[in-house]
């Protein structure tokens, strides 16, 4: 892509002639965004006070080898609680609110009998071609980049957005009509070409960024007879029963565990930060099963996909680099939009040289002092905006220090959680602190506002009288406006 539209390309392009020198020097970077993944959903505890902040039944050795190099993030977020709308905003470090991108299919219409219709632009979901992404923005610095997996913002691809190579324009499809028993949804090919990449840039004199994007959690679950037969054996937990799903994330476990063999033999390991993060919340068929307000319940976080509970949106966070300690902890809140411009502090390019209008912080102060500190973003708090109907009905979301608030556009009053004491989100504090709720209605209605960000409308074909779903033949009536069943 044409990089003009970058008022200040110039300077970032003086930067990298200045550094041409120092290119070897500068760090490689990995990201590998794992797809429908619980908080939870791997054997690496990711709260030091929360037992069940691990799953009882998934294995990942290698994570958990991981996160002992590391940092892990108790607080991490993705900026959405579907994937489309996360990954748009990796690439181009806005809210999915701001740059309209806040839903993949499928899309709610006045047939399908909802109260409300959400509005999206735009539809099919694809970044715009305006937009500067993280991968021209590193390339601009001298960066080698590369983009493997599951791509699902349109756009012509990855190479026409900011990427040498890539597996092209890839999206869920790949996930349900994947074959091959040896390869399962590729966990095993990906690292392979990353590592050949990389390898290829070192020799050329240039770091590399890598964004690996598994499909392995998406749908079908697909993974090699020999991991399920064993997941089998070993018999379910009571958080985690699928052995579908163990044997997926065990399958992706194994292809991390391969990427950073691999890291090591081509003797890389020191100079590259190593992220590790999930899309959004996991898959959940029975939305309902995934309430923290049930006596005995071992869930730790309340909802799943497609809500904006914690359960849809906080997501599994490991890093290992550079100047990050070792098995150590950080509860800062971290969002998926702050990748952006904390990429580009490892490249040395200057954050008056980011582009205009990115709405996330480097975290590179806090990954640099123990996980202390704060990020500095253009706005107050973490912001979320999901108008539509999953497995929940149209909402918004505010978390300002510990307190979160979310908005229901479809009738049910704003609620409010304080996370340092309810990260279950069990008891709504909205009646006992009235003032602290407007406060955070009133912030979040003013950003929402600001950005010109998509509001459900009024559904005129609405008939209360007729179910609601997404197929008229088995309707899903309340499965899909579950978040408000859930709602204390």
């Amino acid at each position: 892509m044409n990089l003009q539209p970058l008022p200040v390309a110039c300077s970032v392009l003086a930067l990298l002639a200045a550094h041409t020198s120092l290119a070897q020097d500068r760090p490689n970077i990995v990201l590998i965004l794992s797809d429908d993944q619980a908080w939870y959903g791997t054997s690496v505890q990711m709260h030091p006070d929360l037992p069940n902040s691990r799953s009882d039944f998934f294995l990942t050795p290698r994570l958990e080898e991981l996160a002992s190099q590391g940092m892990r993030f108790t607080a991490a977020y993705s900026p959405s609680p579907a994937c489309s709308p996360t990954r748009a905003s990796i690439q181009n470090g806005m809210n999915p609110a701001k740059n309209h991108i806040t839903k993949a299919a499928p899309l709610a219409t006045p047939t399908n009998n909802f109260p409300l219709v959400p509005v999206v632009r735009p539809f099919p979901p694809q970044i715009e071609t305006s937009d500067i992404t993280v991968g021209e923005l590193l390339q601009v610095a001298g960066y080698r980049t590369a983009h493997y997996g599951k791509w699902h913002l349109g756009a012509e691809g990855p190479e026409a957005n900011g990427y040498h190579e890539s597996d092209g324009d890839t999206g869920n499809d790949l996930a349900f009509n994947w074959s091959d028993p040896e390869n399962p949804l590729d966990m095993y090919g990906m690292p392979e070409r990353a590592l050949d990449f990389m390898r290829r840039a070192r020799e050329a004199g240039q770091p590399a960024f890598v964004q690996l994007s598994a499909l392995g959690l998406h749908g079908g679950e697909f993974a090699s007879p020999e991991t399920a037969a064993r997941a089998e054996a070993r018999g379910p937990g009571i958080m985690h029963d699928s052995v579908r799903g163990a044997a997926a994330t065990e399958d992706l476990d194994t292809s991390v565990g391969l990427f950073l063999d691999g890291l090591d033999e081509l003797g890389l390991s020191d100079n590259t930060y190593v992220i590790y993060m999930g899309d959004n919340g996991h898959h959940a068929d029975d939305p309902t099963r995934y309430t923290t307000r049930t006596p005995g319940s071992p869930y730790p976080l309340m909802g799943s996909k497609g809500n904006l509970y914690e359960g849809g949106i906080r997501v599994p966070f490991i890093i290992r680099g550079p100047g990050i300690d070792a098995n150590s902890w950080s509860d800062v809140p971290i969002i998926g939009y702050d990748f952006l411009p904390t990429f580009a502090e490892w490249a040395e390019i200057d954050s008056a040289d980011l582009p205009a209008g990115i709405e996330g912080g480097s975290v590179v102060a806090v990954l640099e002092n123990g996980g202390a500190g704060e990020v500095n973003r253009p706005h107050e708090g973490l912001l979320f905006h999901f108008p539509h109907y999953q497995t929940g009905t149209p909402q918004s979301a505010i978390r300002v220090g510990d307190y979160k608030l979310i908005k229901y556009y479809e009738g049910h009053p704003s609620v409010l959680f304080d996370l340092s004491r309810d990260i279950g989100e069990r008891d709504d504090l909205a009646a006992q602190m009235p003032a602290k709720a407007a406060e955070l209605e009133s912030m979040l209605d003013d950003y929402l506002a600001s950005v010109d960000a998509d509001i459900p409308l009024v559904n005129p074909e609405y008939d209360p009288s007729r179910p609601s779903g997404w197929d008229r033949d088995r309707p899903r009536m309340r499965a899909d406006r579950g978040a408000n069943a859930m709602a204390p």
